[in-house]
């Protein structure tokens, strides 16, 4: 069982693939964690993590040059909280062939805007009763599903779906509002002192941009750190602005077609 290090990304693949995205290829390297995606300085429109032993979707730095994730084959069966903040602008994601079992196993990507093509084929939940409509209602930007595009007819049969076990679940939770609950108000009160301020979006955008103005692997996950624990540097070791990194590609000749996935 293969780490994914700083060494291993460099050493990779990596190649225009056929519809025009630079793509790096980690497949087939019994993988367990995604780690280190920083040295890959956010180069990479594509990354194929096919064939390896993937429990968990996670461990992603700020790529905002991220569209496309592809993960068959792995045993994927959690997905992380807050994955937009990571890659915004995924587009596509193949999870085929994993170990999500409940609908409620997916509900995280419904934060990842810009979701339009996704495949959970071969994954217990795609055996689940109205399973696509789940889907489509949670993702509605989604144009394709299990490699299948999403009819209007659809988008309506999910919509008037959810739409009536929404209002179930707000008439039920109303009902609980009203139900008394001994020292609640001192419960709730000690919650809010125990809370902690989380940083602000302009905190995060200070440290996003100076993620892709970095120059180095160890400035990006110093940086990723902060992000991911919600914390500022110190004012001494703000990233200067103003010096952008020479964003060439990694040192490595692209080649095309040869390493494609196979989905």
């Amino acid at each position: 069982m293969g780490r994914l290090t700083p060494e291993v990304i460099e050493a990779a693949a990596q190649y225009l693939n056929p519809v025009g995205q630079y793509e790096l290829s980690l497949r087939d390297l019994k993988i367990p964690v995604i780690e280190n995606l920083g040295a890959t300085l956010n180069q990479f429109d594509t990354i194929d993590f096919t064939n390896n032993d993937l429990r968990k979707l996670d461990g992603f730095p700020f790529l905002p040059k991220l569209k496309t994730l592809y993960l068959a084959n792995n045993r994927i069966a959690r997905i992380a909280d807050n994955l937009q903040e990571y890659i915004p602008n995924l587009d596509t994601l193949m999870l085929n062939n994993n170990t999500l079992q409940e609908l409620s196993d997916i509900d995280q990507l419904s934060t990842i805007p810009k979701l339009a093509h996704v495949s959970f084929a071969r994954n217990p939940i795609a055996m689940l009763k109205d399973y696509r409509l789940y889907v489509i209602h949670l993702l509605p930007n989604l144009r394709t599903l299990d490699y299948n595009r999403i009819t209007q007819k659809e988008r309506e049969a999910a919509s008037k779906l959810y739409k009536t076990k929404s209002g179930d679940k707000a008439n039920k939770k109303k009902k609980g509002a009203n139900t008394f609950v001994p020292g609640g108000d001192l419960i709730k009160q000690q919650q809010q002192q125990q809370q902690t301020p989380r940083m602000t979006k302009k905190d995060a955008d200070t440290i996003k941009k100076a993620i892709l103005e970095a120059k180095s692997f160890e400035e990006v996950e110093r940086l990723n750190a902060l992000l991911q624990a919600g914390q500022m540097p110190n004012s001494n070791e703000q990233h200067q602005n103003g010096h952008k990194p020479n964003n060439t590609p990694m040192e490595q000749e692209q080649h095309p077609g040869n390493n494609m996935m196979e989905i």
